[in-house]
């Protein structure tokens, strides 16, 4: 894990890199999700259980948690080490998933491998700033962000051929392979970007003047627990699809495209967003969106009590799509919003921020999964309530006075030099 990097990768193989490392962290997600009816079958659960939800919310819980970890412990013993840790525990909880024998242990070892994916997310979010600036970081991030929109369409079709043929072992024994070809990949050329100067003591003292910052700033609290509402609804969507399109709608043969396809909205979102938002504004867009938001929620939950919570299957597509690319366009406006008074712990707020989300998000996320009865009424009850708790948020936040420009200020508490954090 210390092999000498003998020439530095060009700056294509760089960002390349650090995108699979970042996608490893969805694939744990979204490759398993046809997996999920074998896997009740094998452990002896009846066909519509909620319960293997319980697996996904596991994952998020460590991603949530170890978010909180990786972030210091980069800046004090570099990235690479750091990243190559997480590299550790996510093969470790990937090992152990695919060998669990029984639902319980599979549990805790999903959320050993959450914890471990949250180290290639953090650091490779990290590693960019490190080495580029301006223009050449936003390129970067695109790319990033490209696999990201890409694993939700590919992996869950992977996940689908495998159990096809195979034990649904094997699903997770890709994630192995895949693991095991990138962490070996960033050993050989991933050089560490973070310069010993900028290298951070570990103390309690910076990490709690950073979450006073936090906290004590109108806009991020309410913005991020916005993000959170809207985040937790769609962890749900996440949990429950297969079970939705496979026992609400009786189509688990067609759960891998449709949920490829609504990926690639939310994808197809995602790129129209980086095209508007500098016409429009990230504050207006995002209070534009959300109220569009409502609508679809509303028009989906509609449909849904029309139908008996059974609606055909085409017209779950097409009445679900507009509320995910709204998700789309809303999760990354709501966080810089959120961020943007936080310039000068942006690392350490990012941390907290997200992590925060994750866990809370995660919960919320599992208590819609555990109200499924066999129709889509309690996603698109969440979508709609979860919704309108993210808007009275940002109403409170705005103190009423929506659709303005977007304009940083100086928080309230004075943040102490970084020397002192």
């Amino acid at each position: 894990m210390t092999a000498r990097v003998r020439r530095a990768p060009s700056p294509v193989e760089f960002t390349t890199l650090l995108a699979l490392s970042m996608g490893l962290t969805a694939m744990g997600v979204d490759i398993m999700l046809p997996a999920l009816g074998a896997i009740r079958a094998d452990f002896g659960l009846p066909s519509d259980s909620t319960a293997v939800a319980t697996l996904l919310t596991a994952y998020f819980a460590g991603l949530a948690v170890g978010q909180l970890a990786y972030g210091p412990a980069a800046d004090r013993f570099g990235r690479r080490r750091a990243l190559f840790v997480g590299y550790s525990i996510y093969l470790a909880g990937a090992l152990a998933s695919a060998a669990s024998p029984s639902l319980a242990v599979l549990i805790v070892s999903r959320f050993i491998w959450g914890f471990g994916a949250a180290g290639p997310r953090v650091i490779t979010i990290a590693m960019v700033r490190d080495t580029y600036e301006g223009e050449r970081m936003s390129r970067a991030m695109s790319l990033i962000m490209a696999v990201f929109i890409l694993v939700p369409i590919i992996a869950p079709l992977i996940g689908a051929a495998i159990v096809s043929v195979a034990s649904w072992r094997w699903v997770f024994g890709v994630c192995v392979i895949s693991a095991l070809t990138v962490a070996m990949w960033a050993i050989i050329r991933l050089p560490e970007s973070l310069a010993p100067e900028h290298q951070l003591e570990l103390r309690f003292r910076r990490i709690a003047t950073a979450a006073r910052v936090v906290v004590s700033d109108r806009q991020a609290v309410g913005y991020g627990l916005a993000m959170t509402a809207v985040s937790g609804a769609f962890l749900s969507y996440l949990a429950s699809s297969e079970i939705i399109i496979g026992e609400a709608l009786g189509r688990a043969d067609l759960f891998p495209y449709i949920f490829a396809t609504l990926a690639a909205v939310m994808g197809g979102a995602m790129l129209l967003n980086a095209r508007i938002v500098g016409r429009i504004g990230t504050r207006r867009l995002a209070h534009g969106v959300l109220v569009s938001y409502l609508g679809f929620a509303t028009i989906f939950l509609g449909v849904g009590l029309a139908t008996g919570g059974r609606p055909p299957v085409w017209i779950f597509v097409l009445t679900v799509a507009p509320v995910l690319a709204s998700h789309g366009l809303l999760i990354p406006n709501l966080n810089t919003v959120a961020m943007v008074n936080m310039a000068p712990i942006a690392g350490t707020a990012s941390s907290l921020l997200g992590a925060a989300q994750i866990a809370i998000g995660a919960g919320l996320g599992a208590l819609i999964d555990q109200a499924f009865a066999g129709t889509v009424l309690p996603l698109a009850s969440g979508f709609l309530g979860l919704g309108a708790i993210a808007a009275l948020l940002i109403v409170w936040v705005e103190r009423g006075r929506l659709f303005q420009p977007l304009l940083p200020r100086p928080p309230v508490d004075p943040i102490p030099p970084a020397t002192e954090l």
